[in-house]
């Protein structure tokens, strides 16, 4: 049998985002820190994310106000002291990024003074997010990127996915490190680490349309549902309602803020419509305005609805926002002029492995940050620029912990060796292909924005022929990156199913017809792998 090559560090941290890279900034001052990117550095979800990040700096603000919203948003599921807990540190974490260069826009006040300009969006009472024009994520993620590659303890390993956990036989909750797959010279490696932080983001590549990068397939999910650790909330899958509805424009987003600033959802002879469903209209929460778009297009027998912001100045526009404006333009629709086509697509998974305020799992040593997580903080539905807000409080409160917790031993139990002498090269790709577009479409039609108890019943039938072909592949072929996504993206569908099918209510992101009243006194639906089990 062939060694496996061996990497060794302190931290081994999964992903590359706004949650990995700023646990990496916090921990490389005390530490050696590998950062494992399963594409290019660049890419992952915080990139695309556009309306910002909140945090009160507003004197008529304040974080009762900040936690008040948040629950309410959340559907009386969110835990209120992690929503406390979040918001508390919210100001002091963007300060510290700040502090790397972070490009807030500003404004000059009446007095003349400069101040960062809030924006608000739904669910908001308050204006309290902090934003780079309309494209937030990326200014977060060149400011992170930037700054981590400059500091010498931490180690970069791009185009690497993570295979599985790795843990001592003889001491079933202590962590070893993890399987890597080498994609530029296509071999599983291993990093041996003394911890290990998941932020690889969520699972929206389970839907066929969605608002996520290709690396959104949940792996840090399923390694850590594999690995033993308890996950909560998987029914709460939530679909951004504006998603551009163009044939040459998959995946982009058309910010909350443009409905924060004032535009309109019309139906397509530009009636408006969002009034006839909360109090709120456009500014309600995203679990209410995907459900009215997707309940009008079904009703009207529509393609889309349309996101209407033409009333305001074209310098207004083009000013705050720039990505946008020259989006659409390319695609021949001028914002300032017309209103943009939109449809829901998936977009945020609200639950995730369960953690508590330090971002520690069940597993010693293993800790989860950002989407991959369940906090606490989002409860039945997200509200709008709190999520990288999770990624940086979560990843400053992690590496506090770590940081308390090295003890610099190098764990010299050995660990086997990958074995690949009876696997073989698969001909039939196409195959994976065709499992995995089977998967995505399946769970749009029976897991989507509305459910049914027999929808649910299908998908968990598919679920298990899927989930068989997928166990025989993986033991007779060798890893590739298409099969290691869909062997992720099953264990997260079968999570998302089941959560649903436990939940006998219509609750924030999940609304299911045979259950469409709320139950009182409503907990997180909490799902604990069974020994020596897989899939299940």
């Amino acid at each position: 049998m062939q060694s496996t090559i061996e990497h060794q560090c302190d931290v081994l941290i999964v992903g590359s985002g706004a949650a990995g890279l700023s646990h990496a900034l916090k921990l490389a001052d005390h530490c050696q820190v590998i950062v494992l990117s399963k594409s290019e550095l660049s890419e992952g979800s915080t990139k695309y994310a556009q309306g910002g990040i909140a945090a009160v700096f507003d004197e008529n603000d304040s974080i009762d106000y900040h936690v008040t919203d948040t629950l309410l948003a959340g559907a009386g599921l969110c835990d209120e002291e992690a929503v406390k807990f979040t918001a508390s540190q919210a100001k002091a974490c963007m300060e510290w990024l700040i502090s790397f260069g972070m490009p807030f826009d500003q404004e000059v006040n009446s007095n003349g003074e400069a101040r960062f300009h809030l924006t608000r969006e739904g669910g908001h009472s308050h204006r309290r997010i902090l934003h780079s024009a309309d494209a937030t994520g990326a200014a977060v993620q060149l400011t992170l990127i930037e700054a981590v590659k400059q500091h010498p303890n931490i180690h970069l390993f791009q185009r690497y996915n993570a295979i599985d956990l790795i843990k001592n036989n003889t001491q079933t909750n202590h962590l070893l490190g993890a399987y890597v797959w080498n994609r530029k010279h296509e071999r599983v490696e291993v990093i041996r680490s003394q911890f290990v932080t998941l932020a690889t983001g969520g699972a929206s590549k389970v839907y066929q349309y969605t608002s996520n990068p290709d690396v959104s397939s949940g792996d840090g999910i399923a390694m850590a549902w594999r690995a033993g650790c308890r996950v909560a909330n998987m029914e709460f899958n939530q679909f951004h309602p504006t998603c551009l509805y163009h044939p040459e424009a998959r995946n982009f987003l058309i910010s909350e803020a443009l409905r924060g600033e004032g535009a309109k959802l019309c139906h397509p002879d530009g009636t408006p419509f969002m009034h006839k469903f909360d109090e709120r209209g456009d500014l309600a929460p995203r679990d209410i305005v995907a459900r009215a778009i997707d309940f009008e297009m079904k009703r009207l027998g529509a393609d889309c609805m349309y996101l209407d912001i033409s009333h305001k100045s074209s310098d207004f526009i083009v000013k705050h926002f720039p990505n946008i404006y020259r989006k659409c333009r390319s695609l021949g629709i001028d914002i300032t002029q017309q209103p943009i086509p939109v449809v829901p697509a998936a977009h945020y998974s609200c639950g995730g492995v369960m953690t508590d305020s330090n971002a520690k799992t069940d597993i010693q040593n293993l800790f989860a940050i950002g989407e991959v997580a369940y906090t606490g903080l989002h409860g039945a539905n997200r509200m709008a620029s709190n999520s990288l807000l999770e990624c940086i409080v979560y990843a400053h409160s992690a590496a506090q912990y770590i940081q308390g917790n090295l003890n610099n031993k190098v764990i010299n139990v050995p660990i086997k060796a990958w074995d690949e002498s009876q696997v073989s090269n698969s001909d039939e790709e196409v195959i994976i292909q065709h499992n995995w577009h089977e998967l995505r479409l399946f769970m749009w039609d029976y897991v989507g924005i509305v459910r049914t108890n027999k929808r649910l019943e299908r998908a968990h039938h598919r679920i298990e022929l899927l989930k068989q072909e997928v166990n025989d592949y993986y033991s007779h072929f060798k890893v590739s990156n298409n099969l290691l996504e869909l062997r992720n993206l099953l264990t997260v569908a079968e999570l998302i199913v089941k959560c649903a099918r436990k939940r006998k209510e219509s609750r924030g992101l999940h609304f299911n017809l045979d259950y469409p009243d709320q139950i009182e006194n409503p907990q997180p639906t909490i799902l604990k792998p069974k020994a020596k089990s897989q899939m299940e």
